[in-house]
Formats: C-alpha cells, sequence, structure tokens
C-alpha cells in the first residue's frame, strides 16, 4: 500500500463519518466516541507496528485496517441505536458491508485488499479463527490489539464521568451496580478471558476488560498496556468490593512477564 493510497482512504472517513453527526445531541456523543476511538487506534496501531518491526507498507495496511474496522459502528447505531451487537447486527460485517458498498478498495492490490477485509471482518472475535495464517494472522492480531488498547482508555474516561455525563451506547446498558455476574467472577478468578454474553452488570465488563490483558498478541502491546497502567487503573473502577485481588495481581505479573519474554505465534 502507498501513503497516498492510505490518505485517501483517511479523507473518505471523515467524509464518511461526518454525514452521522446530522442528529440529536445524544447521538452525535456516541459518534464522536466512536470517531476519536477509530484514530486513537490509528496511532495505537503506529506505535505497535514501530515496536514490531514492520515494514512501511505493512504499517500502512495496518493503518488502513485501524481506520475502517469499526465504520459498521455507524450505521449500526443509526438503525439500531445501540453498539451492543447481540441486539443489533454484527458490527465487523457491517463494517466490511460498507466498505464493499463504497468500493473503497477497488482500487489496491487483491491480497491487500483481502488483508484488510479479513482483518475487519474478524477483529471482534473472542478467539482468531484457527484457518488463517500468516500474513493475514499478523494484521488481525494488530488490529485487536490496537482495538483493546484504545477501548482501555475510552471507559477509563468514561468511568470518571457522573453516569449521565456518559456516551449512553458506550456501556451498553449494563447497570452499574455493585456485585458481579458469579459465571464471570468464576471465569477471572480461573484467568480466563470474560465472555461478553455473561455480562449482567457494568462490573462483569469491567472483569471482562480486565481479562483482555490475557489476551495480546505481542511483547509490544504488553508494554504499552504497562506503561499505561490500564490494569490496577480498571481495578479502581470497580464497584463494591469482589474479592479478585489475587487474580487482578496474576494479570499484572503474567502481563509483565510477556512484556519481556512473549513468543508470537
Amino acid at each position: 500500500m502507498e501513503q497516498q493510497q492510505l490518505a485517501g482512504i483517511s479523507r473518505w472517513f471523515d467524509d464518511y463519518t461526518r454525514t452521522f453527526l446530522d442528529t440529536d445531541p445524544e447521538g452525535v456523543v456516541n459518534m464522536r466516541l466512536k470517531i476519536e476511538h477509530t484514530r486513537k487506534v490509528c496511532a495505537v496501531s503506529d506505535i505497535l507496528a514501530t515496536g514490531e518491526r514492520l515494514s512501511a507498507s505493512e504499517a500502512r495496511i495496518a493503518g488502513a485496517i485501524a481506520l475502517l474496522h469499526d465504520v459498521g459502528r455507524f450505521p449500526q447505531y443509526r438503525r439500531w441505536r445501540t453498539f451492543r451487537d447481540s441486539r443489533s447486527d454484527n458490527h465487523a460485517r457491517l463494517s466490511v458491508e460498507v466498505l464493499r458498498e463504497h468500493h473503497l478498495l477497488d482500487g489496491l492490490d487483491p491480497a491487500e485488499r483481502l488483508l484488510i477485509e479479513e482483518a475487519v471482518r474478524f477483529h471482534n472475535l473472542l478467539e482468531l479463527p484457527q484457518r488463517v495464517s500468516s500474513p493475514t494472522r499478523l494484521f488481525m492480531k494488530l488490529i485487536r490489539d490496537a482495538d483493546k488498547l484504545d477501548i482501555w482508555r475510552v471507559f477509563l474516561e468514561l468511568f470518571t464521568l457522573p453516569e449521565e455525563r456518559r456516551a449512553s451506547a458506550a456501556t451498553l446498558d449494563l447497570p452499574d451496580l455493585p456485585g458481579c455476574t458469579p459465571a464471570c467472577r468464576d471465569a477471572f478468578l480461573a484467568h480466563q478471558v470474560v465472555r461478553l454474553d455473561l455480562c449482567r452488570v457494568l462490573n462483569d465488563f469491567k472483569l471482562l476488560q480486565i481479562s483482555w490483558a490475557l489476551d495480546l498478541g505481542f511483547a509490544s502491546s504488553y508494554r504499552l498496556l504497562l506503561e499505561r497502567d490500564y490494569i490496577a487503573r480498571l481495578a479502581g473502577t470497580i464497584n463494591g468490593k469482589l474479592d479478585i485481588g489475587a487474580a487482578i495481581e496474576y494479570i499484572r505479573q503474567e502481563a509483565a512477564r510477556r512484556a519481556e519474554n512473549f513468543q508470537t505465534q
């Protein structure tokens, strides 16, 4: 991918997302949240590309994927007024649909177009599909990590706000109550990634986010996670006492180990 091609995709993104800002004030807040998230994911993608020594062309492909991974969020919210896929449609599938509808990638090399579409389509899966091989797997792992690393920022900023000032769709309509769902706590204590379909309250979603620290793909990602202190900061937002300190410490130590000695797969 050439720099002018990435620049063209960036201009398209700005023009496309601008069309979704002609809505009510609540909708504008939710749309701007996703626009800012996308730009921050692009910045994280650049950091990871440098840390993992990608070529300039590979870094530009990763940048395009970062720009496009969530474009389906905009028609999703316009139609269903939610960012919760289970109550609307798979936003990753919608993103690919948008790319094809606008013929955005038609001018790219077919192999690069396939890389971008597959990375976008699968970025939100709980686990990467086994049938996908390198180099597609590399780009899938990059966008999954960059996405998580900025989602942590998004929610830490949201959690500092009073509930009435938070972007309404961001917390997936989960009530901010003390305690958590036993199935989510059990998975967390077993050092497993918490499943979104098990989340019933906001604390469950916080456990899910902390558990993501066990599911990054690169040493660079773990270094950035630790540099930004996301694990402790997210743990500090939990409502009430859940008695999960030992599991949080395990995750912190495991993240530190992987930051120093992590072999990509």
